[in-house]
């Protein structure tokens, strides 16, 4: 029998280069005022032209990404057709399939006279995102910029015959804000000898990579780092089987022209500066490092017209604290249309979420992670030193907030509103702490408690079964017997990625098991969140203590199904085990096992 303890870091993070930490500053103009903390602390205002290098992206810790080009006059809709997925992809022959000729006449209608870089900027600065990373060239191989490599370019192949990037450079500099490329430099679909792309050139001669890689690749990247002022980023993405040795050409430009820029975690060969996670994934435990997550607002980064599922100011900020938390960057994308403009409602959803953040500038700007290395069933935890800043989505009823297996005793403790604070008292109930709250949260998307500790505060990680709200055990967190514990990866819609870690291929007596601990013992409802085929009998036992099992439908998406009342007859440590009894057990594959208290 085998026994596999798994944290979701060991599958996440993997080498990259290391990055010379930023110093930390305070400069005016960045937005929000400085706010003296409870006990003086002071939250630390980063402006891009001071920032040292990689500081905007180690303390800033929130960013716009913004995914715009000549796909966007499509808007996923060709010739009375929708093709539902991410846009940028459109002309690929997975999407549209869109012959490259017929692609390169778009150019000569696209007039995009609704950009607007001040509003774009200023956009990001209401949000409370430190810098900007825009599309210089996708994968599609058309230039959002004059180049002078290549015509197909927004200045020379359009009637339009501006540069949208010299003014959003100047915009980001104006509102104090970084800025910095994306730039596709493996695949390009529509010069000779790119990755995905011709493999002759317009005389009918074979183009190979170093063709593209020298005609247009090396001297376009010599371009956005030479022509639009001080770049924080160059995002290199899909470097595929690119050889290292032109990655290291392209690293080597960026960092010569600007010695301040960052390389992306994409680039390639574990060249870049940092860690780029999967498109749209959060982690749920504390990663080690620089690293970032990159995210939509709704589900396509480019433009697609009947997209509309956005994310609520809410949805943003637990995203965002949640990444923080974690110890890292959210760079969130918008998609303007083909014209420029950018949806009124994904704006207001950015600057719902950039109220709440220019109100706690200090839970995100330039803080560690939770200490706990996850989120809480009540929100989350981020800190700067002996300060924790405690985001509280789910407003305990009660009145009681359990701060679990803390070691250390509190100095102060202050409930948060703006600028104003009240203290909050607090005790203590065996190795938890459990603070007394007011019965109504002063804010609407989260509310901040505020502690201080004398020392370092050390945590016991081990879950926690709160007594008010729900908790959800990943399987990440399980030691499993006789079955498999990996990574699974989807397409809801084309390029809308999703991803879990699941446990599956039970055999024989397999079983995922959790130690937890119950802060207050009682009845509970558990529930599995699974997927299978057909009818399952799943069970559930507490070590020493109750069995049940139930049998519940499944399907192939993941869903949450009841399983029954489990007795917890103590608080304390406790096994909580989870097993496939019968039904397609092969098939069946659990993501969470879900426990909340019955009121």
């Amino acid at each position: 029998m085998t026994r596999q303890i798994v944290l979701l870091l060991a599958c996440m993070v993997a080498g990259f280069g290391a990055v010379p930490q930023g110093v930390a500053a305070e400069a005016a103009g960045s937005g929000s005022p400085a706010m003296d903390g409870l006990w003086g602390a002071r939250v630390v205002k980063l402006r891009a032209e001071n920032a040292e290098r990689g500081q905007l992206f180690d303390q800033g810790n929130y960013a716009m990404f913004i995914h715009w080009g000549l796909y966007s006059q499509l808007g996923n809709l060709v010739d009375g057709k929708t093709y539902y997925g991410i846009g940028e992809w459109i002309m690929n022959r997975r999407m549209a399939d869109i012959p490259i000729a017929e692609y390169k006449e778009l150019a000569k209608t696209f007039n995009p006279t609704k950009f607007d870089a001040k509003a774009i900027a200023k956009l990001a600065r209401d949000a409370g995102m430190k810098y900007i990373v825009i599309t210089a060239k996708h994968h599609d191989g058309f230039a959002m910029y004059h180049s002078k490599a290549c015509e197909f370019n927004i200045v020379d192949a359009t009637p339009w015959k501006k540069d949208p990037m010299k003014d959003l450079a100047a915009a980001c500099q104006a509102e104090g804000l970084g800025f910095g490329f994306y730039y596709s430099h493996n695949q390009d679909w529509t010069f000779p000898g790119g990755g995905n792309g011709p493999k002759v050139d317009e005389q009918g001669n074979p183009a190979t990579f170093d063709d593209y890689f020298e005609k247009k690749c090396l001297p376009q990247v010599k371009e956005i780092t030479t022509e639009y002022g001080p770049i924080e980023i160059v995002w290199f993405d899909t470097p595929g089987n690119m050889p290292k040795h032109y990655v290291e050409q392209l690293v080597e430009v960026v960092h010569k022209n600007q010695p301040r820029a960052l390389v992306s975690g994409r680039a390639g060969h574990g060249l870049g500066d940092y860690q780029t996670l999967g498109d749209m994934e959060v982690p749920i435990v504390n990663v080690d490092g620089l690293w970032e997550s990159v995210d939509t607002t709704n589900d396509s980064w480019a433009y697609a017209w009947y997209d509309e599922n956005w994310k609520s100011p809410r949805q943003i900020l637990e995203r965002l604290v949640a990444c923080v938390a974690r110890g890292g960057t959210y760079m969130l994308n918008i998609g303007p249309q083909g014209d420029g403009s950018v949806s009124a409602r994904c704006a207001r959803a950015l600057r719902g979420a950039g109220d709440w953040v220019a109100r706690y500038p200090q839970v995100i700007y330039d803080v560690a992670g939770s200490p706990w290395g996850h989120a809480m069933p009540w929100g989350d935890v981020t800190r700067k030193g002996n300060t924790w800043f405690l985001t509280v989505f789910e407003w305990p009823a009660s009145g009681e907030l359990y701060l679990p297996n803390l070691s250390e005793e509190m100095q102060a403790a202050a409930l948060l509103n703006g600028e104003s604070r009240s203290a909050i008292s607090w005790e203590r109930r065996g190795k938890h702490v459990v603070l007394s709250l007011p019965a109504r949260a002063p804010e609407a998307l989260a509310s901040v408690i505020e502690l201080r500790f004398a020392g370092e505060p050390k945590v016991d990680t081990v879950l926690t079964i709160d007594p008010e709200a729900g908790t959800e055990l990943p399987v990440e967190f399980a030691t499993v017997e006789q079955m498999k514990l990996s990574e699974k990866r989807w397409m809801e819609k084309f390029g809308e990625w999703k991803r879990i870690v699941h446990a599956h291929a039970f055999e024989g007596d397999g079983a995922v098991s959790w130690e937890i601990d119950v802060l207050e013992p009682g009845e509970y409802q558990v529930s599995l969140n699974y997927a299978g085929e057909g009818r399952i009998v799943w069970g559930v036992e507490v070590e020493g203590g109750e069995k049940i099992q139930n049998q519940q439908n499944s399907s192939h998406n993941y869903q949450t199904f009841p399983v029954g009342w489990l007795h917890f007859p103590t608080a304390g440590r406790h096994r909580i085990t989870v097993r496939c009894l019968e039904g397609d057990v092969a098939k069946a594959s659990l993501h969470t096992l879900e426990i909340e208290p019955v009121q």
